[in-house]
């Protein structure tokens, strides 16, 4: 997984409330679970105007010239600024998955689904909760400057203007070291290997018993 320290980056809009990670990467894509390879359908439904379906090339695929991705002004962004309750409905793993892969490091809104707002810290995109007002006034900067952009450090916990002033955002300590040093679950667990080798090894000698292949008795 990938550490998050201090990123700074290109910002798109996703200016509608509710978005539920049906809408982020539609359940037709939902068979696969190699983690990769969904960035072209990320807001499927709202980037093309058909009906994209698993392993199609989407180069050729008639684009919606009126989803904000979609606009020059926007490629390459890496900062999604959204509005509340963002990755609302089903439990879906992909959908980060999906962010992370088209290229989104941060996530701005008031407001996340809990299980959504969990998913990213496992895998790498920083989810940002900034109070509602400051969520409109980084929208309404994001509309009136073209190429507009933000630094988000999760190391002092604070997005960044290009004014120079700054917004704080709350993260649990446990979250943010994990992701600062870029650990899922099973990172954790292996940044621990010694010890628990150790201890099944003082275990096989005071418990054989339970060290024994049943099967070969």
């Amino acid at each position: 997984m990938k550490a998050f320290t201090v990123h700074e980056g290109l910002v798109a809009p996703m200016d509608r409330a509710n978005v539920d990670t049906d809408l982020i990467i539609p359940k037709q894509f939902l068979k696969s679970i190699k983690r990769s390879g969904f960035g072209p359908n990320l807001f499927d439904e709202l980037r093309y105007l058909d009906e994209g379906q698993p392993g199609e090339d989407c180069s050729d695929r008639p684009i919606n010239s009126e989803f904000p991705l979609n606009f020059p002004r926007y490629a390459g962004a890496s900062i999604l600024l959204a509005r509340e309750n963002f990755g609302c409905g089903s439990s879906r793993e992909h959908a980060p998955w999906a962010l992370e892969d088209y290229g989104f490091r941060a996530i701005i809104a008031p407001s996340f689904a809990d299980i959504f707002y969990n998913n990213c810290f496992k895998n790498g995109v920083l989810p940002v909760v900034l109070p509602a007002d400051q969520v409109e006034e980084l929208f309404t900067q994001l509309y009136a400057e073209e190429g507009y952009r933000l630094t988000v450090d999760l190391q002092a916990q604070e997005v960044r203007l290009s004014d120079g002033r700054s917004f704080s955002f709350p993260v649990e300590e446990y979250r943010r070291l994990c992701l600062l040093e870029g650990l899922d679950d099973i990172g954790v667990t292996l940044k621990s290997a010694d010890a628990i080798r150790a201890y099944e090894a003082q275990r096989a000698l005071s418990a054989p018993w339970l060290f024994t292949d049943r099967g070969a008795v």
